[in-house]
């Protein structure tokens, strides 16, 4: 498996990268130490550069303060047989992912939310947009990140419009992890330059839903988030988790210890079938 899948991160805090995604038991066992990309204007500059020092079969992209509980890459690896059974063109999978009727898939802990979000699905669901925590592209599938997408935002909401673009296949699957995340106050100018370069350059495929956000024709979603994030500040603060708190310890909490119990032949489960999304949905 080491020689078949690889690990890339964008870092830029050394010590979070070894507080979580580094403490991950089965780096270096069931996959090598990831390529670890520092510097980089964005997250497509980084990722790209990711792609580029390794030839894996698999990459999984994945941010520093992830943490990927004992049996993840077992688990995935049978979420990938899964996957490539019913749809042989995927492209991308997403640990979190917003469906087409605009239903996010999980399951992971987020900290900043401090609670485990995401529906659980009996077998992969296809998504217009992917959660940038974690995501997992088949090298096979030609797909590379957009590098003149300003900033480190939407890139998961990017990849997954290009793959389906080009008649790939997007899905999120049950890969439970724990994202030890920060409180996040606001959309910031980075984020407002990404948001209005996807509304650009995918102004025909419009509204696509992200997991933070809508992006449509008219743009009103980011004032309007923008507006509920600042009245509600004070709620978001009380409510996300110190990330202090032990990643492993969280995982425990979560059920997460070891995942190899969940690793089970699901064949027989049924197929959660696309469903389109519409203009109306999820304002």
């Amino acid at each position: 498996m080491a020689d078949r899948i690889a690990l890339v991160c964008a870092s830029n805090h050394p010590a979070v990268l070894a507080g979580n995604l580094m403490r991950s038991p089965d780096i270096g066992a069931s996959v090598t130490d990831p390529h670890v990309i520092t510097g980089a204007h964005c997250a497509g500059a980084a990722h790209n550069a990711g792609l580029e020092a390794t030839d894996a079969e698999i990459v999984v992209f994945v941010h520093q303060d992830v943490y990927l509980p004992r049996g993840w890459f077992a688990l995935l690896d049978q979420r990938i047989a899964e996957i490539e059974e019913r749809y042989p063109d995927w492209a991308v999978i997403g640990a979190y992912g917003v469906a087409l009727d605009g239903a996010g898939y999980g399951p992971v802990w987020s900290s900043s939310l401090s609670s485990i979000v995401g529906r659980v699905a009996l077998g992969p669901v296809a998504v217009q947009s992917v959660d940038e925590l974690l995501i997992v592209v088949r090298r096979a599938s030609g797909l590379r990140f957009d590098d003149a997408l300003p900033g480190f935002h939407l890139h998961g909401t990017d990849i997954v419009a290009s793959a389906r673009a080009a008649g790939l296949g997007a899905y999120a699957a049950n890969l439970p992890l724990i994202h030890n995340d920060t409180y996040k106050d606001q959309l910031d100018a980075s984020f407002g330059h990404a948001y209005r370069y996807m509304r650009r350059k995918w102004a025909e495929a419009l509204p696509l839903r992200s997991p933070v956000i809508k992006i449509s024709k008219t743009g009103h979603q980011l004032w309007r988030a923008r507006w509920h994030n600042f009245t509600g500040r004070a709620v978001r603060q009380d409510m996300a988790l110190d990330t202090s708190h032990d990643a492993e310890a969280l995982a425990r909490a979560c059920g997460w210890a070891d995942l190899h119990s969940c690793l089970q032949d699901q064949a027989a489960f049924p197929v959660v079938r696309e469903r389109k999304t519409s203009s109306r949905s999820a304002s």
